[in-house]
């Protein structure tokens, strides 16, 4: 299988973001279709389903909508790489150019803990990003989580939840969940 520079998706990311969650670069389903964790095996968007309150099956301009009023941000360590495929295993090492996450840092005053989703963007964060770090940013909390990749399959929903439950104590309460099938608010 070949290897094709790819072309990482755009921060989504609010004033108001409190925790940045960073992949390490998107699959290629992300990639495709311009989404983050697109791919329907992914545990992403059912987990933040479940810590923010909202409804997973949600379109995904509302999940996002909902994530970020929640105080969350998506974004990636890596912008650019060589990969086949979609595993972190197949980025060529050495053709990895990371994102400006430094500047971006200085554009979120109320951000208080980076979530790594993965040890790949743990590992890449800690290699590219830490090192760049303004003082403030550096001291914030950077928790290394376990990925909600169909490939961590060890990990069970249930698992990724309450393993990534410390992020609550920096996200809006969970609220009622939004239901698709009503557009409103469902009990």
């Amino acid at each position: 299988m070949s290897t094709e520079l790819l072309q990482g998706l755009p921060a989504q990311v609010t004033a108001q973001c409190r925790v940045l969650v960073l992949g390490s670069m998107p699959g290629a389903l992300s990639l495709q279709e311009a989404r983050y964790y697109a791919h329907p095996r992914n545990r992403f968007w059912p987990l933040m389903a479940a810590l923010c309150g909202f409804d997973a099956q949600l379109a995904y301009a509302q999940r996002l909508q909902c994530l970020q009023q929640s105080g969350a941000g998506l974004w990636d360590v890596i912008g650019q790489c060589e990969r086949s495929g979609s595993l972190d295993a197949s980025i060529v090492r050495g053709s990895e150019v990371p994102n400006r996450l430094p500047e971006l840092f200085a554009d979120l005053p109320q951000l208080r803990a980076i979530a790594c989703n993965g040890a790949a963007a743990h590992r890449a964060f800690q290699q590219w990003i830490a090192p760049a770090l303004p003082p403030l940013a550096a001291a914030l909390p950077v928790l290394a989580l376990p990925s909600t990749s169909p490939a961590n399959a060890a990990w069970s929903l249930p698992r990724l939840i309450e393993r990534w439950q410390p992020l609550q104590q920096w996200l809006n309460a969970p609220g009622p969940v939004i239901s698709p099938a009503t557009n409103g608010l469902a009990g």
